[in-house]
């Protein structure tokens, strides 16, 4: 007999979670361990996540001289984009709100929920930290995240030696960690039953709860849209002087698969495939900027992540200011960049921006449920992206595109 789908197996244990929260609110208390569990779960793989995924995504690009301007352009290009897309995603959750008034039933006492209250500034000084081991053992992700980008750049500068045996452990410990999560992604159909059983049997408006996660996917999907079909087709036109439509056809595959696997690690032999042959890309830049891309360059996700958490902010009832909304711009595109290319990792990587600014992560709760449809319209917007960023910088390179759709 096949397997369930995993998005099915979420999908069912949504209804399952409803049922039990409205029905026998009682005996939630049974199954709502599960949800602690798989939360527990996610903040243990955090970590080591981070730091491996970011230290071999930086030794994997090769020497410091390597880098050169091709590099450059690349990562110059991945900043920009992600950034263009972090504040679509910011200008839509504020325009729509999907979070405010809605009475998602959280206690007013939840652990982590008060915000500190730190200047910009101090926050910036406290991103270097005076002892990295008890930065991690604290969640203080934007240190973490620092000390993996300082770790991955000196690697490449190191003796040749020793060089690759560090890239041969930060490599084998970033596969390692993603088989990791793998696995705990697996069990995510018991934590949302466990946390969504949990939330339904604290509301009073189920109506109320359906309307606003109805809105906020409105919010995602719509910032989405603006950031592939308008942004981006901007960049190829009037950048890379590149028809849009002409690219778009180039991709159907690639982005056709990204979109129902939502991994663009998996879709990255056919990305680089369709970009060499049939728009045209030289093997040099193709093997360069593509596998990059597929590590760094996340825009999806990032526009993703910041809607999340500000959507989470709203929901608990929490004003962040113009400072604390920055902090979140800043930790979306450095958490995208540690994001592994597999199904949900965003998930696992929005709890970084939530620690940045001192939100509650059971607050993940509130978007588990509908996060593997959004994982799919947002991985095909990070193939779109790192597609639409090669063949931009293969144009600045002078080379020539013949685009050919047989």
């Amino acid at each position: 007999m096949k397997k369930l789908a995993l998005h099915w197996q979420i999908l069912i244990a949504l209804i399952l979670g409803v049922v039990i929260g409205v029905w026998l609110p009682e005996h939630v208390k049974y199954v709502s361990w599960m949800g602690d569990l798989f939360m527990r779960a996610l903040k243990m793989v955090i970590i080591p996540l981070i730091l491996t995924s970011i230290i071999s995504g930086i030794v994997n690009i090769g020497s410091l001289e390597k880098l050169g301007k091709i590099g450059l352009k690349t990562i110059t290009y991945y900043i920009a984009t992600s950034v263009f897309a972090i504040v679509t995603g910011l200008f839509m959750v504020n325009l729509l709100k999907p979070g405010v008034g809605a009475d998602l039933g959280f206690v007013s006492e939840v652990e982590g929920l008060a915000l500190a209250k730190e200047s910009f500034g101090q926050t910036l000084i406290n991103i270097i930290p005076t002892n990295v081991i008890q930065a991690m053992a604290e969640n203080k992700m934007l240190s973490v995240i620092f000390f993996a980008i300082l770790v991955g750049f000196f690697i490449t500068s190191i003796s040749k030696k020793h060089k690759k045996l560090y890239i041969k452990i930060f490599n084998g410990g970033f596969e390692l960690m993603m088989k990791i999560t793998e696995f705990v992604i697996k069990f995510t159909p018991f934590g949302v039953f466990g946390i969504v059983a949990f939330q339904v049997a604290q509301q009073n408006d189920l109506t109320e709860v359906a309307g606003r996660l109805g809105i906020y996917m409105i919010a995602v999907i719509l910032a989405l849209i603006v950031h592939s079909c308008i942004t981006l087709p901007l960049i190829l036109k009037f950048i890379g002087k590149i028809n849009p439509f002409s690219h778009i056809k180039a991709m159907s595959v690639p982005l056709l698969t990204a979109f129902s696997t939502s991994s663009s690690s998996a879709t990255l032999p056919l990305t680089m495939e369709a970009v060499e042959h049939k728009a045209g890309a030289s093997n040099k830049i193709t093997s360069f900027v593509l596998p990059l891309g597929a590590t760094i360059n996340m825009d999806g996700t990032a526009l993703y992540e910041c809607i999340a958490a500000i959507f989470i902010a709203q929901a608990y009832g929490i004003d962040l200011s113009f400072g604390e909304q920055i902090i979140v711009v800043i930790t979306a595109l450095l958490a995208s960049i540690g994001a592994a290319g597999i199904p949900m990792a965003g998930l696992v990587m929005i709890t970084v921006i939530l620690s940045a600014v001192n939100l509650p992560l059971e607050g993940v709760g509130l978007i588990l449920a509908v996060d593997r449809i959004l994982d799919m319209f947002r991985t095909a917007v990070n193939v779109w992206s790192d597609s639409c960023g090669t063949v931009v910088i293969a144009k600045s390179e002078g080379e020539r595109l013949s685009y050919n759709h047989k």
